[in-house]
């Protein structure tokens, strides 16, 4: 039996009969395409762009500060799918195509799961969130892509566009909320790894075999107090 939540309001209803009807006049390929997108392109290119953020984070001055920021979005994305859990279950809502016929449905597979709120939509905007408190032009390449898995998810006919809005809405509570507990514990995490044998992950190693700073500064003294001794006189001969 369906919940209140399920009897949506006409707006939203209405948008999602008029995105769903874009995928009736398109092309069948288009709509292939539009699917794969909605289902992995999307989440593909957010790994992509996590591993650009992370090759760039280690370059950074403040690399183990930076790539904890990164590891909190996994972890960011992992809460925020585990607090939807109960959520779903709680609302029990159906898929926008069991109580609304007229839908074009591009996915097989999504009868008898929940609708409320868009796994998809909540995992691309907790990376998006989490990653542009690292890297703000990432994280709007990646806030960009979220709003595209929005769309797909409508297109595809699996998600009313309050579900979408709930999936945004739960990322980013959970991202923003939870994050400075996280960096308490990440950012000296990090910084205890950046003097291990794993921290090339931390930190990008200097180019052109640099010495290490212990050693550099040692070999720096001794030129100093080199430079500092007067020359020996040839009278010495």
């Amino acid at each position: 039996m369906s919940t209140p939540l399920a009897d949506t309001t006409n707006p939203d209803l209405g948008l999602l009969y008029a995105v769903n009807g874009l995928a009736k006049r398109s092309p069948q390929w288009l709509d292939h395409l539009v699917s794969w997108i909605g289902e992995y392109g999307i989440l593909i290119g957010l790994a992509m762009l996590g591993l650009v953020a992370w090759l760039q984070a280690r370059r950074r001055p403040d690399a183990p500060v930076a790539v904890a920021g990164l590891l909190w979005v996994p972890l960011s994305v992992a809460i925020a799918e585990l607090a939807n859990l109960p959520i779903a279950a709680i609302v029990n809502r159906p898929r926008p195509f069991v109580d609304h016929s007229g839908l074009l449905v591009l996915v097989d597979g999504k009868a008898g799961t929940h609708s409320f709120v868009s796994d998809h939509s909540t995992m691309t905007m907790g990376v998006a969130v989490a990653l542009f408190l690292v890297n703000r032009r990432l994280g709007w390449i990646a806030g960009g892509l979220a709003l595209l898995q929005g769309f797909c998810r409508m297109f595809m006919g699996v998600h009313y566009p309050t579900d979408v809005i709930g999936g945004f809405a739960l990322a980013a509570a959970v991202v923003l909320l939870l994050a400075p507990i996280a960096m308490a514990v990440l950012v000296p995490l990090c910084h205890a790894l950046s003097r291990t044998a794993v921290a090339p992950l931390i930190r990008a190693p200097e180019r052109g075999g640099a010495v290490p700073r212990g050693r550099r500064r040692g070999r720096e003294r001794r030129a100093v107090r080199s430079e500092e001794q007067p020359p020996e006189s040839d009278l010495a001969a």
